[in-house]
């Protein structure tokens, strides 16, 4: 028996290693692997300069990836979405991902320290692999400021690593 198309997700702080996790995580089972950040600067790169601007992009792309994701998911493939579950309202989008494609889930939770996340994004910027932007460590502190860790009562089937 084939296993059971599911869609995984991620929520962590900028650097805690999210996409580190992802890439593995789509190796090992076989599964899609769909990174935001790719996509993202892929289609829109020279056009985002801003927070705001990552924000309204990233609601186009998620237009055309959550039906994506749905037809992959009803196909019989299991789906890693590299995209940020970091708020409640956030993780809505990939309930309704799954719930439309009536497939399991599991959302990722990539714990790392302040310090952690913080050496990861120095040394990113100094690689640049495709989909990174330059961040700073204010601009860590505001993104952060936006994160929300997922409750219990949120009903999502959680998988934590410490990273």
């Amino acid at each position: 028996m084939p296993p059971t198309p599911t869609l995984h997700f991620f929520c962590g702080k900028a650097g805690a290693g999210k996409t580190t996790v992802a890439s593995r995580l789509a190796l090992d089972l076989n599964a899609i692997l769909i990174s935001e950040d790719v996509w993202l600067m892929r289609l829109f790169g020279d056009q985002m300069k801003t927070f705001d601007d990552y924000i309204r992009f990233s609601k186009k792309l998620k237009a055309v990836v959550g039906p994506l994701a749905t037809d992959l998911l009803n196909a019989g493939h299991s789906v890693v979405l590299d995209f940020q579950a970091n708020t409640r309202a956030g993780r809505s989008w990939f309930r309704s991902v799954f719930e439309h494609a009536g497939a399991a889930h599991v959302l990722h939770v990539v714990s790392a320290s302040d310090k952690a996340c913080l050496a990861r994004i120095a040394k990113r910027n100094i690689e640049r692999p495709e989909g990174s932007h330059h961040l700073t460590q204010e601009d860590f502190i505001h993104v952060s400021s936006f994160f929300q860790a997922p409750e219990a009562t949120e009903g999502f089937n959680v998988m934590t690593h410490a990273s």
